[in-house]
């Protein structure tokens, strides 16, 4: 297979972000961290990655910056989570307006993913305050309601600091 090209040095910061999330699984591995997931064997299972494809992309967003590599003891191994950096959180926009552009615009009679403000209860979009209540948004109170989540809701991650 030949070597994709790279757009890391780029002018445009388009080119630059296809650069880091434009590989396929990526912007998948991203959304289930932002979900909660942070093992392995789990991104595996939700996703139904190859083990090879899934070790290279989370290496690669280790490498990038948004996904860290904690080791925790699983019996008498040492094994390791991703949790999302703050780069990594700060692609909630993008996997929103992914998530609304696909529902608009591709077929499918799942509901749409929706970004609620927990506080209040209502859908808001990513930003500064709540779309609904107006009162300032953060991390904590915000989280993903959509027929594919296994739960029909899940908390948005924090970043780790």
């Amino acid at each position: 297979m030949s070597r994709r090209i790279t757009w890391a040095d780029a002018a445009c910061p388009i080119a630059r972000a296809a650069d880091v999330l434009g590989e396929p699984w990526t912007l998948l591995i991203l959304r289930n961290a932002t979900a909660g997931t942070t093992r392995f064997e789990d991104f595996r299972a939700q996703l139904g990655i190859a083990d090879n494809v899934l070790t290279t992309r989370l290496a690669k967003l280790v490498d990038r910056g948004l996904l860290t590599k904690l080791p925790y003891r699983d019996g008498g191994r040492t094994r390791h989570e991703y949790r999302l950096t703050q780069a990594g959180s700060d692609a909630l926009p993008v996997l929103h307006a992914l998530g609304t552009w696909g529902h608009n615009h591709t077929a499918s009679d799942a509901e749409p993913t929706t970004l609620i403000h927990t506080r209040c209860d209502q859908a808001t979009a990513p930003g500064a305050k709540c779309d609904a209540c107006g009162k300032p948004l953060a991390r904590g109170d915000l989280a993903w309601r959509g027929s594919w989540l296994s739960d029909g809701e899940v908390p948005l991650a924090e970043p780790v600091a």
